[in-house]
């Protein structure tokens, strides 16, 4: 860890922090985290590709962690961190990489190869599939209750997340996401009171962990990261053909909670995923949850490390 750099790049008018590890001259894979995670989320996939000869590059988003917060946070949507990642990759100087997304960021590494599909060496996504730019509809076959319905009302889950410091904030989401069930409250109860204080934390995860994300979001809150993702969700791209033929792989853990949405299992075994994407490698880990990077690191840096030295 001691050996991931730290520095900021200017960017579309904002300080972008990014974490860095590996030589400039070697090929860039650039890692995109989700929610509610940070750069550090991708700690054993980065040392681990800077060993097997890679550039690991993994910023925060803006209004995340230590990046500069949007000068109107209610207005920001996915599209600001696609216009982002492309102008990173200008300032560093870097035509053409590899992009691995988790979570919600499987939407930024869609959106962004479909826009720039020259510029992407190909893309793992983990735990969500690569999605066409349209407004899903999963929500519409889930109780009120379902925790992205509630995470879109305007100051519902503000009031909710504000009962708890953003460390207990962290952890609750951690333990909810890492089941296998989705996050559902009942109409008289809020999304942080599925989770109990005495309920421990994933046996992968560590206090040390929980701490490092905790001091991030205390700095940056959690006003953007409810806008982006959960309330700019309802994009619609005019893209003719949203179908990219670069090398991909998606990662699932097969306790994925995200497996549960209707449709998506359907979406993923079935295979409507490969029409959009027909070079797509699938591999489900057992027992893997959505946090399967931090929880099976070996499995997760052996299948992307393949596949970088496959596709490079």
């Amino acid at each position: 860890m001691e050996r991931i750099e730290h520095k900021y790049v200017h960017v579309n008018g904002l300080k972008l922090h990014l974490a860095e590890i590996g030589s400039e001259s070697s090929p860039a894979v650039v890692f995109l985290h989700g929610f509610p995670e940070i750069w550090y989320s991708w700690r054993h996939q980065m040392i681990a590709v800077a060993a097997a000869g890679f550039r690991a590059i993994a910023p925060d988003y803006r209004g995340y962690g230590l990046s500069d917060p949007p000068p109107q946070p209610d207005k920001a949507t996915l599209l600001d961190l696609v216009a982002d990642l492309l102008a990173l990759l200008d300032a560093l100087a870097l035509p053409k990489v590899f992009l691995i997304g988790k979570d919600f960021a499987a939407f930024v590494v869609s959106i962004y190869t479909l826009l720039h599909k020259d510029r992407v060496s190909g893309f793992v996504t983990v735990g969500v599939p690569f999605m066409p730019p349209n407004p899903p509809t999963f929500h519409h076959h889930l109780p009120e209750g379902f925790y992205i319905s509630r995470w879109k009302e305007g100051g519902r889950a503000e009031a909710d997340f504000g009962r708890l410091d953003a460390k207990s904030v962290v952890r609750n989401v951690y333990i909810m996401f890492s089941k296998s069930e989705i996050p559902i409250a009942h109409e008289n109860e809020e999304i942080m009171d599925l989770v109990q204080p005495s309920d421990p934390l994933p046996y992968w995860f560590t206090e040390e962990d929980l701490a490092t994300y905790g001091a991030l979001y205390e700095n940056s809150g959690f006003e953007t990261a409810l806008q982006v993702p959960y309330r700019s969700m309802d994009l619609v791209l005019d893209i003719k053909d949203p179908k990219v033929d670069v090398a991909a792989l998606l990662i699932m853990g097969e306790k994925d909670y995200v497996l549960n949405f209707p449709g998506m299992e359907d979406y993923i075994r079935g295979g409507t995923v490969k029409t959009f994407v027909p070079n797509l490698e699938i591999v489900f880990v057992p027992e893997g949850s959505h946090f399967v990077q931090e929880q099976s690191p070996d499995e997760v840096n052996n299948l992307v490390v393949n596949f970088l030295k496959t596709h490079n």
